[in-house]
This record gives structure tokens, C-alpha cells and sequence, in this order.
């Protein structure tokens, strides 16, 4: 047995698990991510390709796409893997994780048991099973990101299984009743044109559909597949029935290509399957319980939340009980969300064991809010709020819950490395540039350069709440600052256009909408210049490398202005900048 220490372990490596790890550890916190697969991203990864998404709803909500270490990750894939080929996003995942400081990653790591003392966990025992090796992982906290909530439940965690009663919430789209209904598991597929007939020979053990069996399930898109080829959380248990339901779900997406292939005119005559997954994706099953539930009200109203840290924007895409099974009834149901709504940090840790945050799909809502939080874009930023959290708590040796007496300070970090919060604004006092006199050489009407320093990283509504100037005139944007200050260090958000999709996917309409490479908006190249008394002190020439957040350290500089010169984008006629910081 290995024993190991660490100030923060997380236990699951998809999007969330994946952004806690990385926000803890860049702030200094050693920290271990444990993981049961071969590779990182969850339901996002290689092994089940389901695409990201999250409160712009497939681009339908503008400007809603999440930030922070998510747009990061998903920028980097962008630049690097312009063809959104699958194994190679894997990639970029693991070296996110694997070559960040303080950081260690256990892969093929599956925890077997969890050692409480009382109401804290002191540490976790796992197998490493491509090396046989045993661990015994200490920490000062923890974080479940296991989708399944198995480190909160086997810690003694409260939890709850499926559906609440209309009555416990007040909530419209609950059932009378309460039940132990979960959404079902799915299985994908990919297929491809090979520019010839094939044939498909219908496996013995595949089921057979008719035209009339899936008339309520769209099945125009033959390229890839489907969502809705959806199974348990009625009848059958989505964890303990895990296997059955594999199977199961083989027999259901064999059967439908079979339809597609060979029961009728599909224009299938020259596709063949590429690729079928073999491990489900999960929706559903143990949401663990904190300090607050988020509940269908507060998706509907938009609740002001004075510790918020995170946000949501997906419908409340409530599917039917037993998924396929259900031929009668319409797969899903999407019951639009009043734009973005906030989600606080106390749903963020556990009611009742106190070093545990909560992290992904099982964090402490309702079943009806929870069909909208359960996507991986919200998962991702719930991520980076508790590893963010993590590192505040660590620092002070605190427990979750006492943390919401620095939430104003937890926030504030947040949108310091580029999280949205819905109303909560830039008031960092270390920000020399809320001070700044601001001043460019050209706008374009609506986008004056002070929109930079108003707290404001992205458009909200009809506030663009950013610099735009043409690039052709190589625009220059100038912050003077009050006095001789030491610079230290400068950020930039520039613009990512936060209205389209950047996600991998193997659903073309998906990939259709996106083009190669960084998004057109993004500046390319630029300058900046440290002035003291009108002469330039520091010059640094400067590549985004397609990335949103840009972080300059210059050294310890004294100067008394920033001056920002655009060069190129990578594509768009126009240079934009949404916020400077200065420290």
C-alpha cells in the first residue's frame, strides 16, 4: 500500500473534476486527481463523445458560453485539433492535467474504499488496476466528481435518488408523487461515407425497429447517434444495472442502424458505422445534499444569490421515465430556463461531511433543477469554483462552510481568471486599472474603450461591455493610471464570441456550425507598452495563441500607463478587447 498526502484530492475525471484540479493546483494547492479510466473527460471523452454543452443551448442563447479554465481547454483543442478528432481532445485533457505544477494524476485509479473519522473523510483507498499498485490517499479536502456521488455515499453523505413530489418544492414540472425514477444511460454512435454501397449485416442479438416504433425519435441525421437511444432509471438501476444495460443498449443502436441501413429509403446506402461506444454515458442518479437546494424556481426566476459562483442556462430538458422503452411518449421535454441563472457556493459542498465538496452533475439541487445543471459546460464552472474554493480554504484551514464568510473574495477570484457570475461585477482592489483614465485612438460607436475597466468581461444583453476598434488601423487602447505604480502583471479578455460553439462532437450539425481553427474575433497579435512619463519602459510583443485570457508579467515595472496596441486577429475586421486588470 501507497500512502500518499495532499491538501485536495478530487475524486473523478470529467470536465468538472478536470477544472477543479487544475483551478486548485494553479493556486499553489497540492493537489491529486483520481480517476477510473484511461482518460480524462467523462461523458466529453474518446470513450463516449458526448459534446459539450451548457447555457447557450446550441447557440441559441448568445453570448451564455462558458469561460474560464473550460474555454481554456476547449480554445487550446481548437488551435490544436481544428478537425475535433476525439482521441486527440483526450490528449489535450491529459496534458492540461499531467504537465500542471502541483498536480498529480492517477489514471486507471478506481476507488474501493473511503476512511472517515466521523463526520471527515481522512482519506481514500484505491487500485491503480494497470499497475496493480494500491493507494492510500490522504487529504485535507475533498471533492466528488464521480457523477455517481460514490465518494459522498460510501463517506455517509445525505443523498437523494430520483424524482421529488411536486409539493416538496413547489415545483410545476415535478410528479405528484415521489419516486426513484432517473433519467437513463446512453450509447453512441459514429458513422461515416465511404463513397460506395456497403451492407449492413444485421447482428443476431440487434433488435428490430419500425418506421412507426421511432416515430417520435428523429433519426434524419445518420451520420451520428443518439441521445435519445436512452435506457434505465425506471425498471432498471442505473448503477447497480450498469452491465444489463450495456448490453442492452448495444442491441438498441445495432438495431436502429439496422432500420437506418435496411428498413427503408434512409439515403444510408453508402455509410457504415466508424464507431459505436462501449461505455454509457450517464444522466442521472445520487444528487448529494448541501446547505441549499437548487429547485425549478430558482432556474425560472433567476435568483439572487448573495454567494453565487457559478452559473446555469440549459433548459430543464426533463427526459421520459424508461427512455426507448417509452415509444408513446416524446424522448424528452424542453422546459426553457428565464436566461442565466446563478448557482450558490452552498450547493457546492456537503450538508453533513465536513471537508467534502460537491462537484458535476451531483450537486445539491432538486430533480427538475437538475436536468438543467447536469450538462458538462455548468459542471465545468461548478468545477473551477470549488477547486477555487479549495485553494481559499486550504490556505486558511478552513472547512467548506466557513468559507462563505470570504464568498465576496471567492467571487471575486473567479472573475479574475475569467468565470462569469450573473450581477456580480470586478471589485478587486489589488486592479490598478479601476483607477485608469481610459482613452483609445479609434472606437467603433458603442464600444468605448472605459467599457474595459467596468467590471463587465463579456456582452449582457444589449451592454456590449467592451474596446472595439478596426484592426486595419492597428488600434491602440491607453490606461493612465493615477500615480508611479509597480506593474507587476497584466491581464486582457479579449473576444472569443461567446455566441458559437466550440465544442468536439461527432453530430455534424454540431461541427457544421463551427469553423477551423481559433474563433475569427480573437486578436492574433499585439503589443504592450509600460510608460513612465510618457517614454515606454517596457515593450513586450505578444501572440494569444488563440487564447481568451492573456496574462503579461513584465517583471516588477514602475510605470504610470498600460498602452494596448492590436496587430492582427485571426480573421475578423475588428480588434476587441473586454477588460484590462493591472496589478
Amino acid at each position: 500500500m501507497i500512502v500518499c498526502q495532499y491538501d485536495f484530492v478530487v475524486v473523478g475525471g470529467g470536465m468538472s473534476g478536470v477544472c477543479a484540479a487544475i483551478a486548485a493546483a494553479r493556486r499553489g494547492v497540492k493537489t491529486a486527481l483520481v480517476h477510473n479510466r484511461p482518460v480524462l473527460g467523462g461523458n466529453a471523452s474518446s470513450e463516449i463523445r458526448m459534446h459539450i454543452c451548457g447555457a447557450d443551448h446550441h447557440m441559441s442563447a448568445p453570448n451564455a458560453r462558458e469561460t474560464g479554465i473550460l474555454e481554456e481547454i476547449l480554445l487550446e483543442n481548437k488551435l490544436r485539433n481544428p478537425e475535433m478528432v476525439y482521441p486527440i481532445f483526450d490528449s489535450v485533457l491529459w496534458e492540461k492535467v499531467h504537465y500542471q505544477k502541483n498536480l498529480t494524476l492517477y489514471l486507471n485509479t478506481h476507488m474501493t474504499e473511503v476512511l472517515c473519522d466521523g463526520d471527515r473523510i481522512e482519506a481514500i483507498c484505491a487500485l491503480q488496476m494497470t499497475t496493480e499498485k494500491s493507494f492510500c490517499i490522504y487529504g485535507s479536502l475533498f471533492l466528488d466528481a464521480t457523477g455517481d456521488g460514490v465518494l459522498g455515499a460510501k463517506a455517509g453523505a445525505e443523498y437523494r435518488i430520483g424524482r421529488e413530489s411536486c409539493s416538496q418544492y413547489g415545483e410545476s414540472l415535478a410528479p405528484e408523487k415521489e419516486d426513484p425514477y432517473t433519467m437513463g444511460n446512453s450509447l453512441m454512435f459514429k458513422a461515416r461515407d465511404m463513397g460506395h454501397e456497403v451492407p449492413f449485416i444485421k447482428p443476431f442479438w440487434a433488435n428490430t425497429y419500425t418506421e412507426e416504433q421511432l416515430r417520435l425519435r428523429d433519426h434524419s441525421d445518420i451520420t451520428s447517434g443518439y441521445w435519445w437511444i436512452e435506457l434505465g432509471g425506471g425498471e432498471h438501476d442505473v448503477i447497480s444495472q450498469g452491465e444489463e444495460l450495456r448490453d442492452e443498449l448495444l442491441k438498441a443502436v445495432f438495431g436502429v442502424w439496422d432500420h437506418i441501413k435496411n428498413g427503408g429509403e434512409q439515403g444510408a446506402e453508402k455509410m457504415e458505422l466508424e464507431w459505436v461506444g462501449f461505455l454509457p454515458g450517464k444522466r442521472e442518479s445520487r444528487r448529494l445534499m448541501g446547505d441549499y437546494v437548487l429547485t425549478e424556481k430558482d432556474c425560472l426566476e433567476s435568483t439572487r444569490f448573495d454567494d453565487a459562483v457559478a452559473y446555469g442556462g440549459w433548459p430543464m430538458d426533463i427526459h421520459t421515465v424508461e427512455g426507448f422503452l417509452n415509444e408513446s411518449d416524446v424522448p424528452t421535454v424542453w422546459n426553457q430556463v428565464n436566461g442565466m441563472y446563478s448557482i450558490p457556493y452552498r450547493c457546492l459542498y456537503s450538508k453533513n461531511i465536513r471537508n467534502l465538496f460537491l462537484g458535476g452533475r451531483a450537486i445539491s439541487c432538486s430533480h427538475v433543477a437538475f436536468s438543467s445543471t447536469r450538462v458538462m459546460g455548468t459542471c465545468a464552472v461548478v468545477g473551477q469554483a470549488v477547486g477555487t474554493a479549495a485553494s481559499m480554504a486550504v490556505t486558511r484551514n478552513l472547512e467548506p462552510r466557513k468559507l462563505l464568510d470570504y464568498v465576496e473574495e471567492l467571487q471575486q477570484e473567479l472573475l479574475k481568471d475569467d468565470c462569469y457570475i450573473p450581477c456580480v461585477i470586478n471589485k478587486d482592489p489589488a486592479d490598478y486599472a479601476r483607477q485608469a483614465v481610459v482613452t483609445a485612438d479609434s472606437h467603433i460607436p458603442g464600444c468605448d474603450p472605459e467599457k474595459v475597466i467596468n467590471g463587465v468581461a463579456r456582452t449582457v444583453e444589449e451592454e456590449t461591455n467592451c474596446w472595439r476598434a478596426p484592426i486595419e488601423s492597428r488600434p491602440s487602447i491607453l490606461l493612465s493610471l493615477p500615480e508611479k505604480m509597480p506593474i507587476r502583471e497584466i491581464r486582457l479578455t479579449l473576444d472569443s464570441n461567446l455566441s458559437k460553439e466550440i465544442t468536439p462532437s461527432i453530430n455534424q450539425s454540431v461541427l457544421s456550425r463551427q469553423k477551423s481553427g481559433p474563433p475569427q474575433e480573437l486578436i492574433k497579435e499585439y503589443e504592450v507598452n509600460i510608460l513612465l512619463n510618457g517614454k515606454v519602459v517596457k515593450h513586450m510583443a505578444a501572440q494569444s495563441y488563440g487564447q481568451r485570457l492573456q496574462c503579461l508579467f513584465p517583471g516588477s515595472i514602475d510605470g504610470d500607463a498600460v498602452q494596448i496596441n492590436a496587430i492582427s486577429t485571426y480573421g475578423s475586421r475588428d480588434a476587441t478587447i473586454f477588460e484590462v486588470r493591472i496589478y
